[in-house]
């Protein structure tokens, strides 16, 4: 059974960087694409980053130029470094991840952005 580790959030100010970081029980060049999501309180949840396996990398228009993701194949881990966070990126953050046609989540971990 594959198994994703978030960790790295936290409560920031806004304006402030956090890093989190999903750390996979496998091998994560076998998924052919990693994702980061979020679900802002009382709202769906939605794609914030992406990763496939060839490398291609895809925001969501909220986040552009302030949001990067990365992955470190030696590590088997993908990770979000989020900078200039604003309010409305507070949110619980998903590490997903997708092998033939099957989806894998993360427990998820807490970004309080405060003012």
């Amino acid at each position: 059974q594959v198994q994703l580790l978030e960790s790295g959030g936290g409560l920031v100010q806004a304006g402030g960087s956090l890093r989190l970081s999903c750390a996979a029980s496998e091998s994560i060049v076998s998924f052919s694409a990693m994702d980061w999501y979020r679900q802002p309180p009382g709202k769906q949840r939605e794609l914030v980053a992406t990763i496939t396996s060839g490398g291609w990398i895809n925001y969501a228009d909220s986040v552009k130029d302030r949001f990067t993701i990365s992955r470190d194949k030696d590590k088997n881990t993908v990770d979000l470094q989020m900078n200039g966070l604003k309010l409305e990126d507070t949110a619980a953050y998903y590490c997903h991840a997708m092998r033939n046609f099957h989806d894998y989540w993360g427990q998820g971990t807490q970004v309080t952005v405060s003012s």
